[in-house]
């Protein structure tokens, strides 16, 4: 009986994975096959295990993606993205100080100013301190309108102001996509700390689990895909509101939880 429910349980994650797939398919084809394989990938194995760091993509698609605060976090997932053969281009107002990091990251990645990469992905990648969000929304969201964009970003007060308090409150998620409107915002990359991404990605074993949560199932196919590139295994979430169930504070933040510990603790499907 455990493992014919444990079968039908996987069975309609499977189901839910490859029907946002198809939805891809039909509303997105751009970026089809790089969603719909990744479903397949992710339906056909149950404990997900280490990947060879630096091996492509496993749909085959290369993606542009435009990442806007090139720090810790957001240099670390843009590496990993580049290893896996999208075309990365990195972001400062002062893109010079990042030759280092675009030389890292090898032919796959450029840089330039925060507007340059706005322009350029087809996949945004938010990893700005929570404060500037409000900014950053302001002068290039018309830039992002339309676009696939992933929020890692965590508020803090004590470094953010009463900002911080009031996103956490409100939902990051929600709070994100009011400064970005006409986007499509995901949730993701944001319980994990940037030494997780330089260390622990691809790792052999059970892969550590990335929650994901939004309102486009296009956008959450392709950022699912990408949590994949980026040696993590996705763990759908829900709606982008459902998105402070693992935000700042929550019992799954920044704890390394495998995809299995972050269903049982957020009570999801396996």
């Amino acid at each position: 009986m455990v493992n014919r429910r444990f079968s039908r349980r996987r069975f309609n994650r499977t189901v839910l994975q490859l029907a946002a797939a198809t939805f891809v398919s039909l509303h997105l084809p751009g970026f089809a096959a790089f969603a719909q394989t990744g479903a397949q990938t992710g339906a056909q194995t149950g404990a997900r295990t280490g990947t060879q760091p630096g091996a492509p993509s496993s749909s085959g698609t290369r993606l542009r993606i435009g990442i806007i605060g090139s720090g810790r976090i957001g240099g670390a997932i843009g590496l990993r993205w580049a290893e896996a053969g999208h075309q990365v281009m990195f972001s400062s107002r002062n893109p010079e100080e990042l030759a280092d990091l675009v030389a890292t990251a090898g032919d796959n990645a450029s840089s330039g100013y925060p507007q340059d990469a706005a322009s350029f992905g087809d996949v945004i990648l938010l990893a700005v301190p929570y404060g500037a969000m409000p900014q950053v929304g302001e002068d290039y969201a018309r830039l992002m309108a339309g676009k696939i964009v992933i929020d890692c970003t965590n508020p803090r007060a004590d470094r953010d102001g009463p900002m911080a308090d009031e996103a956490i409150s409100q939902g990051t998620g929600m709070a994100s996509a009011a400064y970005f409107p006409g986007t499509r915002l995901v949730r993701a990359f944001n319980v994990v700390s940037f030494t997780m991404v330089e260390d622990e990605a691809h790792r052999d074993g059970e892969l550590i689990g990335i929650p994901v949560a939004g309102d486009d199932a296009e956008a959450v196919a392709v950022a699912e895909q990408l949590v994949r590139d980026a040696g993590f295994e996705p763990v759908r979430v829900g709606d982008l509101d459902s998105a402070r169930r693992f935000d700042r504070g929550t019992p799954v933040y920044v704890r390394g939880m495998t995809a299995a510990q972050l269903r049982e603790a957020l009570d999801l499907p396996e």
